[in-house]
């Protein structure tokens, strides 16, 4: 008797606050989903992800905006209060990274980077960093308009990640 083949789940965790991590995330989920693979895909907001959400998914990613030079407080709470509880389930998973930034973005990336390297997660994509240039007080906390591009790279992120979940890849 042949076995049925298991749909893989990706997992996002994101938070957005101005909207441009969340077109990055809806554009992942659109690569996702023309991509043809049966991944399940599940894009949970950073307040309402558990570890259980963690437990449950075959690959990872994280999307967040930078706001003050640092990861978003709440992708920062959704890590602290997961961190340990994941601790050694989760280790070489696959994952990816997505941050939304004002003009820099590496040190947001950097604290997602040392979280996903405690849990020995698989980095299996180059770090996303889409940046609004977003300068003054008015223009960072308006809704943002993400350049093509980014999202050009989130769509096909979503694709290679679907794919290589399914295909076994990684």
């Amino acid at each position: 008797m042949e076995g049925r083949a298991v749909s893989k789940q990706l997992l996002v965790v994101y938070h957005s606050r101005t909207g441009g991590t969340r077109q990055l995330v809806q554009s992942l989920q659109d690569g996702a989903r023309d991509g043809g693979a049966s991944t399940t895909l599940r894009l949970l907001p950073a307040h309402e992800a558990q570890v259980d959400d963690l437990l449950a998914a075959d690959g990872y990613v994280f999307a967040a905006p930078e706001n003050l030079a640092a990861l978003s407080g709440e992708m920062k709470e959704f890590f602290d209060r997961c961190y340990y509880g994941a601790l050694d389930r989760i280790q070489g998973r696959p994952c990816a990274l997505l941050v939304c930034a004002g003009s820099d973005g590496s040190a947001a990336l950097q604290q997602m980077q040392r979280i996903t390297t405690g849990w020995r997660l698989q980095e299996v994509a180059e770090p996303l960093i889409a940046c609004t240039y977003a300068q003054s007080p008015e223009e960072i906390a308006a809704p943002k308009r993400m350049a093509r591009t980014a999202l050009e790279r989130c769509y096909a992120l979503g694709s290679a990640m679907s794919l290589g979940l399914e295909l076994g890849v990684f």
